[in-house]
């Protein structure tokens, strides 16, 4: 059978692609997704947790032999340089891609973001062309204005400050004696200030794209195929149009032919399928003895994310969660301008976490997680690291590579040390400390019977006499990094913040768009391969720079317009 569309990939972008593309009734749509179905009623608790820890730290939804490096390297290095060393990185494995494992943080970022993609080549994605599409995308269930939507697929809510724990409701009073300036709604008008998050869930579950676009009425719909256990391995090409895929369907290779094949499996795995079929940086693949079907410099290159570190605090009891009105975790935030190396307001990001990890001793730790939310590093790449597509490619964020980038979260630790001496936090936390989420962490961090045991064991520790806890703290969980030598001291501070600094999953912009004329644009604003037939990328890949915002939002919104540009024969 041949199909109308191909969507690889049944993530944010693919899901909403699947439902719009398929609402016209002639157009027959196949979405294969390497990961396992969410079924209507059938849905994994995992993934409706409202605490997200359970769907992202359980290898059952990621891509396990993923692993990425962080850390600045030039890409004209010494090859017998040492490797920097790598990370798992939680890339998911399921339908509904990022939005069944993530944070359920529903925010969309800065106009300035999208008035940098106009300039950047992206032509019609301007604030005021992107604002529909995000009003689309929501229902919000607190808000009836100009900002938001009333009918789309995925329920936008904040947790009401009844059901915010202890730790939450002393950040507030922190924040207001802080001079942080109180906003009733994060996705309102975009200015400085502190905020309920905004999350994509309803009636204490999360809606993932999935959920909220491929409900039971879509899935009955006759033209639409979703083939789940189905891995892409090739493209098949006719010269230089795209007119196929082949996959492995739970394990058995098969092929399937459409008119327009389009990618969705994002920023890192998009790109790999194009180098894999011979489009993009021509010495890299000749490096690889791939022949070069379509020279693309940019296919790989640019990657970014949000460089982000921690600061920790042990949690006294009356500042945890209960896990009884609401599992949620992360309940308020901030954004704040900087000032720093010609940084655009509302630069910065701050969130606090309540809870750090499923658990015992993860609900003894609350955080700041503060991440540079308009991102000057665009130096990372994805490489191949073979021909063969059960490979996992090379991965380097180059975090940090632009000075600016680390000089903010510099000047952010001294911004946000001082709260945890408000007195409000000091009836609710003891013990700061620098974070690192470290190898250690992660391990501990998976969920397996070993790791509940130990917890356990070292909670009951933990709340015991506060010199054990003080001596506990130091030894097994920080890094060598203490709260006063990181506010302090430059050097110190700079030591920690490129040895803990990681990206939050915001992987974007390895298949850029761009102007015909820009040599690193890999697609059109509607998301067209330059240069082939048959072919899209649509994903956060393809977002020309990293938006101010958690990107899920983002993606669906990018998903929605060109779902549009498409039906409308662009």
């Amino acid at each position: 059978m041949e199909f109308d569309y191909i969507i690889v990939g049944g993530g944010s972008a693919g899901s909403v692609l699947a439902s719009r593309l398929t609402a016209l009734s002639s157009k027959r749509v196949l979405v294969c997704e390497a990961g396992e179905d969410t079924p209507p009623g059938r849905e994994p608790k995992e993934v409706l947790d409202s605490y997200s820890g359970t769907a992202y730290l359980n290898n059952r939804f990621l891509w396990s032999e993923l692993k990425v490096s962080t850390e600045v390297v030039s890409h004209n290095n010494d090859p017998t340089a040492p490797k920097p060393r790598l990370r798992k990185y939680e890339q998911a494995r399921v339908l509904g891609g990022g939005s069944a494992i993530n944070g359920q943080m529903a925010n969309r970022g800065a106009p300035t973001d999208y008035e940098e993609w106009e300039a950047r080549g992206a032509t019609g994605w301007k604030w005021d062309s992107v604002l529909p599409y995000f009003k689309k995308l929501e229902r919000d269930l607190d808000f009836n204005n100009e900002w938001h939507g009333q009918d789309g697929p995925i329920p936008v809510r904040r947790v009401p400050e009844s059901q915010w724990p202890g730790h939450a409701k002393a950040l507030k009073q922190a924040f207001i004696r802080a001079g942080y300036k109180e906003l009733a709604d994060q996705n309102g008008h975009f200015e400085d200030g502190f905020f309920p998050v905004t999350i994509s869930n309803a009636n204490e579950q999360r809606v993932s794209a999935a959920i909220g676009y491929l409900n039971a009425e879509v899935r009955k719909r006759p033209n639409l195929t979703i083939s789940t256990d189905t891995q892409v391995t090739e493209l098949i090409f006719e010269d230089l149009r795209c007119v196929g895929v082949k996959a492995r369907v739970a394990g058995r290779t098969t092929e399937f032919r459409a008119k327009e094949v389009i990618l969705s499996s994002g920023a890192i795995h998009s790109p790999a399928h194009l180098m894999r079929a011979g489009i993009g940086p021509p010495g890299h693949l000749r490096d690889l003895d791939i022949p070069v079907r379509h020279a693309l410099s940019g296919v790989g290159q640019r990657l970014m994310d949000h460089p982000s570190i921690a600061l920790a605090a042990f949690l006294k009891p009356a500042a945890r969660v209960t896990n009884k009105e609401t599992r949620r975790h992360l309940f308020i935030g901030a954004r704040y301008s900087s000032h720093i190396g010609g940084a655009p307001p509302g630069d910065m990001f701050v969130v606090g976490a309540t809870k750090t990890s499923w658990h015992a001793v993860g609900e003894q730790i609350g955080t700041f997680i503060l991440f540079v939310n308009k991102t000057f590093s665009e130096s990372g790449q994805v490489r191949l690291q073979s021909r063969n597509p059960s490979d996992e490619p090379a991965v380097e964020f180059n975090l940090l590579s632009d000075r600016r980038d680390l000089e903010r979260i510099a000047d952010g630790i001294k911004r946000l040390a001082p709260i945890y001496e408000d007195p409000a936090m000091q009836q609710m936390i003891a013990n700061p400390f620098p974070a690192s989420y470290s190898d250690k962490v992660r391990q501990v961090g998976e969920i397996n019977t070993k790791n509940k045991i130990l917890t356990t064991i070292m909670a009951k520790l933990l709340d015991g006499p506060g010199f054990l806890r003080k001596i506990l703290i130091e030894k097994l969980i920080m890094e060598g990094f203490t709260m006063d030598g990181v506010r302090h001291n430059e050097d110190e501070a700079e030591a920690f913040i490129r040895k803990a600094a990681v990206g939050v999953w915001h992987a974007s912009c390895t298949c850029r768009m761009g102007s015909r004329d820009d040599p690193m644009a890999v697609t059109d604003p509607s998301g067209r391969v330059r240069g082939v037939g048959g072919l899209r990328v649509v994903d956060a890949s393809i977002f020309p720079v990293v938006p101010c915002a958690n990107t899920n939002f983002p993606t669906i919104m990018t998903a929605e317009k060109i779902a549009d540009a498409i039906l409308a024969g662009n």
